[in-house]
């Protein structure tokens, strides 16, 4: 049985995010627009579409100085950033047949 493959996350950016993430707790959101060498408009409308589907959420802690806007993967979207790398590779993994080349 395959993992599920998550067309949310499949996008490239939201790829990279989700990657970026997972192998941390948090991200700060300058760290993030830095990796992907995007605008933070950008940067933002990728983790509105990934924090509606509830698989990343995002914190402002208050306190000294600037404000910033941290980043984490909830244990829902790790679930499925990891199942998502899971069917991906189930794709390299399958051995293809002549027939399925032909076809």
């Amino acid at each position: 049985m395959t993992e599920p493959f998550d067309e949310t996350i499949h996008a490239p950016n939201r790829l990279r995010i989700c990657a970026f993430l997972d192998a941390t707790t948090e991200a700060e959101f300058s760290a993030l627009r830095d990796l992907l060498g995007v605008a933070d408009s950008v940067l933002s409308k990728h983790l509105k579409v990934l924090q509606d589907a509830g698989h990343v959420e995002m914190t402002k802690p208050t306190g000294r100085g600037r404000v910033r806007t941290w980043v984490r993967l909830t244990p829902t979207g790790r679930t499925a950033y990891r199942n998502h790398v899971a069917a991906l590779r189930a794709l390299f993994d399958s051995p293809i047949t002549d027939d399925q080349r032909s076809g």
